[in-house]
């Protein structure tokens, strides 16, 4: 088991059940899954910006990841449909904690000039997504062999009703939160 999973069930549920007083265990959120995607506008001009994209989000997250293609055409972007305009993957179970331990504890101290993330970024239903401009912040990319710096959003998926409780589990599992 994870060291993140095992510090969950021990420290985080029971600090849960305590501040929002659950009566069964069940309810308590959790993580579900957590999507890495890296959007290319560019690859519609250089389709060997896309193949370095995929090498590079696989290497981030140890898994392979499927191209996404356009669903409609846009004339002003000389775009078609089914043209492949980027890359991501879903993480879940085991790769996820792992994922999320990395990014918590390595990737964005090293960040330029962190102060924190924004508690703004949840969705209604207690879903966190960020925006990190530079994908050479996790320590698996070689920073000489890469062509160019791109992009990545990551959303991090809980069982959370409500942003409260979304925000409060991603705190103590480690998120950095601004004040």
């Amino acid at each position: 088991m994870s060291q993140l999973k095992l510090y969950y069930h021990k420290e985080v549920v029971p600090r849960l059940l305590e501040t929002f007083k659950y009566d069964n265990i069940m309810q308590v959120p959790k993580l579900e899954k957590i999507i890495l995607n890296m959007g290319l506008g560019e690859a519609i001009h250089n389709i060997k910006l896309l193949d370095s994209a995929l090498e590079e989000l696989k290497i981030i997250a140890g898994q392979q990841p499927v191209v996404t293609r356009a669903k409609k055409s846009i004339a002003a972007f000389k775009l078609r449909e089914g043209m492949p305009i980027g890359c991501r993957v879903t993480l879940r179970h085991k790769r996820m904690y792992d994922f999320y331990n990395k990014l918590v504890n390595i990737a964005l101290p090293r960040v330029r000039d962190f102060r924190g993330l924004s508690g703004k970024a949840l969705d209604s239903h207690g879903n966190y997504t960020l925006g990190i401009k530079e994908h050479i912040i996790f320590p698996e990319i070689d920073y000489d062999k890469i062509d160019s710096i791109k992009g990545l959003n990551i959303t991090i998926v809980t069982s959370a009703k409500t942003d409260e409780e979304g925000k409060e589990l991603l705190k103590l599992m480690g998120m950095p939160f601004r004040n």
